[in-house]
């Protein structure tokens, strides 16, 4: 909060306003000007119109990681819960001045890049390095930096990326979401250490899954097996974060990970966000709204 308040220093200086949300509500992507860099000017002459419309924010969370082996199989377990980290983080229902009728249309924008979206399931480190060889070496990229998986590990760092999430509002929000990646992390790994069972939905599952998150929120209902039984995806978010709370104790984050259920209690920011514009029909509204609540580290519940 002390780094928040040091940047609206300087922005209030300037004459700026900070947010942090999926999508801009209004703002027209076909008027922005894409940063003069080598890097951003390869990606849209490769990438075109999917680049250019890429007028979206993310939270990336990096956790710590010992082994390449370890990284893969962690982040396959992930998958399984890449919805629920969607539906908690989404905030971004208006994109160039329009309701898309979605909860995070961010995370749909973002999957029209080649290299973006659900991460392919893969058996082992070997396949990872023999994947990143491949597409290197067919100028599909220059680097790791340009997959953008929801989940990835991250040689440079030595972590596993998320990727998935949303921009978020507050920075207690961020923290909440942040503290559940982490125990999620740590008790996937120490599963993989003790050769436990690790939850793996089926690749399928997870695709429906996450466009149910993407669509709905907390308020889908997600599959839960291969028999297609299904589960609301705010009661299944209530029971992962008792299963990690343990984990996050000892992590030291759980007063971080119990504003989970602060989160569902008072409604997530793409809720807000269509009820300040269902009340005002205004989206400039909804934007200084949202420079409130970063401002004020306090979700605007009425």
């Amino acid at each position: 909060q002390e780094r928040i308040s040091q940047l609206l220093d300087v922005t209030d200086e300037l004459g700026y306003q900070v947010a942090c949300v999926g999508t801009h509500p209004f703002s027209r992507w076909a008027e922005q000007r894409i940063t003069d860099s080598e890097r951003y000017r390869r990606l849209v002459d490769q990438c075109q119109w999917p680049a250019r419309r890429l007028m979206i924010f993310g939270v990336h969370v990096h956790v710590g990681i010992e082994s390449g082996e370890k990284a893969i199989a962690v982040s396959n377990g992930l998958t399984t819960y890449l919805p629920h980290l969607l539906a908690l983080s989404a905030s971004s229902p208006f994109f160039n001045g329009a309701d898309t009728g979605l909860a995070s249309c961010r995370s749909k924008i973002f999957e029209s890049l080649p290299t973006a979206g659900l991460p392919y399931r893969l058996l082992n480190w070997a396949e990872f390095q023999r994947l990143m060889i491949t597409l290197v070496s067919a100028k599909a990229i220059e680097s790791i930096r340009e997959i953008w998986w929801d989940v990835r590990p991250h040689p440079t760092f030595g972590t596993i990326e998320v990727r998935i999430c949303d921009g978020l509002p507050t920075l207690d929000e961020v923290m909440a979401v942040t503290a559940l990646i982490q125990a999620l992390v740590v008790w996937l790994g120490e599963k993989y250490d003790e050769g436990m069972y690790m939850p793996l939905h089926r690749h399928w599952i997870v695709r429906e899954n996450k466009w149910r998150a993407a669509r709905w929120s907390t308020e889908a209902e997600i599959i839960v097996d291969e028999d297609g039984n299904l589960e609301r995806l705010d009661e299944s978010l209530v029971g992962l974060v008792e299963e990690v709370t343990p984990v996050a104790k000892r992590l030291g984050g759980d007063a971080e990970l119990q504003r989970v259920g602060a989160m569902l209690g008072t409604g997530l920011s793409y809720r807000r966000q269509r009820r300040i514009y269902e009340e005002t029909g205004d989206y400039t509204a909804v934007m200084k709204a949202l420079v409130r609540e970063f401002r004020e580290n306090a979700p605007i519940l009425a």
